[in-house]
């Protein structure tokens, strides 16, 4: 009896475990829609996809030639460098310009979005006469924007292997169309160093009322990674989670800049960093002003390492950066607290995403099932501006309970209404070595390591075409469901295509009110997909542009697109809020190139919903001029596209 009585205890202690560890794994999952609910979810999101052109006559690879102490993991090494930017680049007053990189060939191509006007034929963006040797520099990325401040667009190129491109436009594209002799090229710094940018984005940084740049650098400078001749061993990070041995992180501040076509000249501020945070390995970054002082925090998302955000003290001609940590919960794991993470940051986007007025922020990382499964973030603000001042960064992690932590190796993300109805969709670019054998087992001997050996790449995994990590992926395209959850959607909206994708880019195309993005994928075909979403709210969008020259005029707001011959330039960092009329608020700044590889249009679009067609909403605009003034101003629009270029308080419409 006493035995039976035993046994009884002991398999009712076994019962118990084996239900407490079923609870557990039902609490870690992440919730699933019903299929019926998720097709409701879905209704309404239409997209047509269309490949990115290919320039002929350029033979294709698979894998970049890389420094023989690296070979064994060449397709890590090759993992990176499919881009795409959406911009205005020929003056027609639409986002209408692609310019993007495709690995297989190193081109930085320039081309109409496909179904758009053939306005030009797709050219190729070169150095040349710059020093430039393919066989040991590639391409990463562009950031169009007007670097000398003459109301033409212009196109900076970053590399693996030298230093950033200035494309300088010189001529309006009236007549012909773009061609590669509309651009010129011109160093960005005059030093020849190596350097492996992965991340750029422009700001004003120092409040002076010109464009700033940030350079996220990866790999050390100096370094040979892609010189397949190279003598000696390498260096990789010295961590994987506590790295700071990588590229030296650049800031450059705006200084002057010649006529249309000429170079632009910057000051390297990059001592406003202390080393350990310079020398993060970036590979991605955000600028956004976050406690309304019109001065843009930094957000670098570090690969093996904590991500980095950087409070903005600066004054004109004077960085100055303090870092922000956040605060520890009881129940909060340290690697939930904004800069005490030892994740893998390769995406950064800011939206409001709970109403608050507050710019919150969208990171992902790596969060593969079955894999690594660290967590994307979204950093939520607590709306306590003024702890930054503190040091103390005021935001929570939110992901779990949105659920936005878990997809797969994340890249770029992005936030914007492609339905208008008034909520933020998120998207996720994902995948990262596409092939048939599962290298997952022996990543994760590597990552137990000791660190002492990582940054030897000899005791690295092999990782060679062939070989997969998360390969198998597809874009996520979350929507917010009436629980308050965002599902991914991707597969009922046929976007279920595997893709390893790395940049994602968003406009409005053509103008028609719906948002369309396209998609940078590493090693295969690119695309744009255009959105043809049935059902949608109004919406209100907002070109916000400085004036050339004088600031001494009035603010002009015109009906629709910019016209060729407004002389003006993308006010970046510019601010609108919008006060519908049920009290909501919403929220927006002018993107300089936030994110990785992806690039929106410095474009505002805000969702209304059923807001009527004839109902003016009222907005505000905050902003700096080319002098540093701030300036505030209050109007009423109503839904539709509208142009403003900046001037004084004065306020003129002009016809559309």
């Amino acid at each position: 009896m006493k035995t039976s009585s035993r046994f009884a205890q002991h398999n009712g202690r076994r019962i118990v475990a084996l239900a407490a560890m079923a609870g557990l794994y039902l609490a870690a999952r992440l919730p699933e829609l019903p299929q019926p609910e998720l097709k409701k979810l879905a209704a309404g999101y239409q997209f047509t996809g269309h490949a990115l052109p290919q320039m002929p006559g350029y033979p294709a690879k698979g894998v970049r030639a890389v420094h023989p102490s690296l070979h064994h993991l060449c397709s890590w090494i090759s993992s990176v460098g499919a881009s795409v930017a959406l911009n205005d680049l020929d003056g027609d007053g639409l986002p209408n310009d692609i310019c993007y990189v495709d690995p297989r060939t190193d081109l930085v191509t320039v081309t109409p979005v496909p179904g758009s006007p053939a306005r030009y034929q797709p050219f190729v963006l070169h150095p040349s006469p710059l020093p430039y040797d393919s066989t040991t520099m590639a391409p990463m990325g562009s950031v169009p924007g007007d670097f000398n401040e003459d109301g033409l667009t212009d196109v900076l190129v970053y590399y693996w292997g030298r230093t950033p491109v200035l494309f300088m436009r010189n001529d309006d594209g009236a007549t012909g169309g773009l061609t590669p002799e509309s651009y010129t090229p011109s160093e960005l710094v005059t030093t020849a160093e190596r350097w492996y940018t992965n991340a750029a984005a422009q700001a004003d940084l120092d409040g002076d009322g010109h464009l700033d740049l940030v350079i996220g650098n990866y790999f050390p400078d100096g370094a040979h990674i892609l010189d397949a001749h190279g003598t000696g061993v390498e260096t990789m990070q010295h961590s994987m989670s506590r790295a700071f041995n990588g590229g030296t992180k650049r800031l450059l501040l705006w200084s002057g800049a010649g006529s249309a076509g000429r170079a632009v000249s910057y000051t390297d501020a990059s001592s406003a960093l202390p080393d350990e945070i310079s020398r993060g390995w970036t590979l991605a970054l955000g600028m956004a002003d976050l406690d309304g002082d019109l001065l843009p925090e930094i957000y670098f998302a570090n690969d093996f390492g904590p991500d980095r955000l950087m409070h903005n003290r600066s004054t004109p001609g004077h960085l100055s950066f303090a870092l922000l940590h956040g605060r520890k919960d009881f129940d909060t794991p340290k690697s939930k607290v904004l800069g005490d993470d030892s994740f893998k940051g390769m995406g950064v986007d800011f939206a409001d995403m709970n109403g608050d007025g507050i710019l919150d922020i969208y990171v992902s990382n790596i969060a593969g099932e079955f894999s690594l499964e660290e967590s994307h973030f979204l950093w939520e603000s607590t709306g306590e501006v003024g702890l930054m001042r503190e040091g103390i960064a005021p935001y929570v992690d939110r992901s779990e309970r949105l659920g936005l932590s878990r997809s797969s190796w994340g890249w770029d993300t992005r936030l914007g209404d492609f339905n208008n109805d008034g909520a933020f969709e998120a998207l996720q670019a994902t995948g990262f070595v596409k092939g048939e054998k599962n290298k997952w087992p022996e990543l994760h001997e590597l990552a137990t390591s000791n660190d002492q050996l990582l940054s030897n790449p000899q005791a690295w995994l092999a990782c060679r075409p062939g070989d997969d990590l998360s390969g198998n992926q597809h874009i996520r395209f979350y929507s917010l469901h009436g629980s308050g959850r965002y599902y991914d959607v991707a597969g009922e909206i046929g976007m279920g295509r595997k893709m390893v994708t790395r940049g994602i880019a968003t406009a409005d195309v053509d103008g028609d009110g719906l948002m369309d993005f396209a998609a940078a994928n590493q090693w295969d075909t690119s695309f744009y997909f255009h959105n043809e979403s049935r059902g949608a709210g109004r919406f209100l969008g907002l070109h916000l542009r400085l004036p050339v020259g004088s600031q001494d005029i009035p603010t002009v707001i015109q009906d629709g697109p910019p016209r060729r011959d407004q002389r003006a330039y993308a006010a970046i960092g510019a601010q609108a809020t919008l006060f519908l009329p049920d009290g909501k608020k919403l929220v927006a700044q002018v993107d300089g190139g936030n994110g990785h590889s992806g690039k929106r249009s410095p474009d505002i679009q805000f969702g209304l919903g059923t807001v009527p067609a004839d109902k003016p909403i009222r907005v505000e605009l905050a902003w700096r001029d080319s002098r540093g003034t701030v300036h505030h101003q209050t109007m009423n629009l109503l839904p539709g596209w509208h142009t403003v270029v900046l001037g004084s308080a004065q306020t003129e419409r002009i016809p559309s």
